[in-house]
């Protein structure tokens, strides 16, 4: 995998930009370097991307502290790290917010079946489902089994429309061609048209002998069950598409099946790409003298060490404590920010003591 250019470097500013320099600097890349301008696309993913990153104070700061794994990259510039094809041939497409580009990359990863399956009358209607999945197993992935009424394959004919025994044969009203033509008289003269054959559907074969269970419609309505695996690492609006699981339609292959998913948000944990977030307190003590403290993650309760002098608010990264790589079999950092506990209620001894300390800390910036 090529690694990842600096974001600041990307942008062309240097580590100390203000949140306008920052803008700017994207704005004035972005122009030069839109597709629609006949820019290098990569390039201008690479430049959103930065922008995304260094915009948002929080992120620049995570990024500054611990680079690209603090900020849950999870490919390359310029590459769509969740594109490609789920478990058992399931495919999935993923939002990519406001990068502009989702257009493009649904013609890549199958975004258009929908428009395209309206424009083939030979195959089964598409059906779409939503579902709903809790934090934890979109990080680790499931199986869900969804339960659906749909048009299915008739079982007496297999979708034939044809009694079994019998064949299909060819429309005596189109003679196998599927059309009839029209002539319309008009002023202007007789005009003919094609129309498809209303008594074969513009199949240009019909029954023998029609199904004697769906009535020559090659389908049954009924309830089905669906195994769905869900893979690790996927986010809430990913979309999975299940081919030819959706409604059947005579002498034709079935539709595709939309899975939506949505992610319940977690009491404690947010999520930043392959970044798992959350937040933890510790007293004036431990930050002072340092600590050495549990904090949950998905995978647990995980052992943190703080050292001295820690400050409130900042951040410490956990490791392998993130989401999974769609793509891969590594993990993302867990990032936890550390808020140090200011005591409100101290006794008169606790108050003695930290004048003293006080008095002491200002000797020593007094003599050093």
């Amino acid at each position: 995998m090529t690694s990842k250019r600096d974001y600041y470097e990307v942008l062309g500013i240097g580590k100390s930009a203000s949140a306008d320099e920052i803008k700017k600097a994207f704005r004035r890349a972005a122009v030069e370097h839109h597709p629609d301008r006949g820019g290098d696309e990569t390039k201008f993913k690479e430049l959103n991307e930065a922008y995304e990153v260094l915009k948002d104070e929080g992120k620049r700061k995570r990024y500054d502290q611990f680079g690209h794994a603090g900020v849950g990259g999870n490919g390359g510039a310029g590459g769509n790290p969740f594109g490609g094809y789920g478990p058992q041939g399931q495919e999935m497409h993923f939002d990519f917010g406001d990068l502009g580009l989702g257009d493009i990359f649904s013609s890549f990863f199958g975004g258009g079946g929908q428009q395209q399956s309206r424009q083939h009358q030979a195959r089964g209607r598409d059906v779409e489902t939503n579902v709903e999945i809790s934090f934890e197993k979109a990080v680790f992935g499931t199986e869900v089994e969804l339960n659906l009424n749909l048009d299915d394959t008739c079982e007496h004919c297999k979708g034939t429309t044809a009694e079994p025994g019998h064949e299909l044969v060819t429309c005596d009203q189109c003679k196998g061609a599927g059309q009839v033509m029209t002539v319309t008289r008009t002023i202007f003269g007789d005009i003919q048209q094609a129309a498809v054959c209303p008594k074969c559907k513009g199949k240009g074969k019909i029954p023998e002998k029609i199904c004697s269970v769906c009535h020559g419609k090659g389908t049954q309505h009924k309830k089905q069950k669906v195994e769905l695996k869900i893979p690790a690492g996927v986010d809430d609006g990913a979309t999975i598409r299940l081919r030819e699981h959706g409604e059947a339609i005579a002498n034709g292959p079935k539709g595709d099946l939309y899975v939506n998913l949505r992610v319940k948000p977690h009491k404690h944990f947010t999520r930043e790409g392959d970044l798992i977030l959350s937040e933890t307190h510790i007293s004036m003590i431990d930050a002072a003298l340092g600590a050495e403290i549990d904090v949950d993650t998905v995978d647990g309760e995980v052992r943190m060490k703080i050292p001295a002098g820690t400050q409130s608010g900042s951040d410490f990264k956990l490791s392998n404590h993130g989401v999974p790589h769609l793509k891969g079999s590594t993990r993302g950092a867990h990032i936890v920010t550390v808020h140090v506990d200011t005591p409100t209620k101290l006794s008169k001894q606790q108050q003695e003591l930290l004048k003293q300390f006080d008095q002491d800390t200002s000797k020593k910036k007094l003599w050093n």
